[in-house]
């Protein structure tokens, strides 16, 4: 039997602020939703277009809070997850269903002075924010010989 993957890589801009709530039990959930512009020829004139694609992004626990604190709309983000589906029943009595990302990270890219009223700045990652090292980046302990 081949293995099953669900993964999804995406690199937009936030197309509204950030929405934090918290469930019963207490666990935060942040709401995201960003654009993410794909580059298609028209047909019509034979010219390159960029084409939005919307995607909702849901952000667990403390991720899900800096997310709420530090982004806003506008500001451009990088999102590791997976595609999760799910159904429900609407107040008029009819189903819904919908795609949604389940972010397992969320980088924030760009600088401070990207996305509406934030302040101007270099790059950075926000205090309390846990920034995660790429496989590919040489840490501080390497002791390669070569």
């Amino acid at each position: 039997m081949a293995a099953s993957i669900n993964r999804v890589v995406l690199v937009g801009n936030l197309t509204r602020d950030p929405e934090l709530r918290n469930t019963p039990s207490g666990m935060a959930v942040c709401s995201l939703r960003i654009a993410v512009n794909t580059r298609r020829k028209d047909q019509a004139s034979g010219q390159w277009v960029e084409k939005p694609n919307y995607f909702d992004i849901t952000v667990w626990g403390q991720q899900g809070e800096n997310c709420a604190q530090y982004l806003s709309k506008g500001r451009p983000v990088g999102v590791d997850g997976r595609l999760e589906w799910r159904e429900w029943e609407a107040q008029d009595g009819s189903k819904r269903q919908a795609v949604e990302v389940v972010a397992d990270s969320v980088q924030f890219l760009g600088g401070r002075g990207e996305g509406e009223g934030a302040p101007a700045g270099g790059q950075y990652v926000p205090a309390g924010a846990t920034a995660q090292r790429d496989d590919f980046s040489p840490s501080v302990d390497d002791d390669i010989p070569f």
